[in-house]
């Protein structure tokens, strides 16, 4: 339940997705990110970086940790799942 808490907060996940590809920097993350306010940014950041699943690596910026990339798969299901469920209609609000 942690992580699902860790990941649902707005930002987390997006910011594991954009680093999936490399290291980036505060400024490339930040513009992957769609424009994430600096302040939320580094409070994902820094609760990313507590749960161990991502560290700042000097020069080459943002980095996923050995955990992260372990976690990449599950991640990966997950959003195949959702390309799935989105094309069969996705939710209904009911009233």
């Amino acid at each position: 339940m942690a992580l699902l808490d860790l990941l649902g907060r707005r930002w987390g996940l997006r910011v594991l997705w954009e680093l999936q590809e490399g290291p980036l920097t505060f400024r490339a993350l930040q513009a992957a990110c769609d424009g994430v306010s600096p302040t939320v940014l580094q409070q994902r950041l820094k609760e990313l970086r507590a749960a161990r699943l991502v560290v700042h690596d000097g020069g080459r910026g943002y980095v996923l940790t050995e955990a992260a990339r372990r976690l990449q798969p599950n991640l990966m299901a997950l959003h195949d799942w959702a390309e799935d469920w989105a094309k069969d209609g996705g939710s209904e609000e009911q009233e």
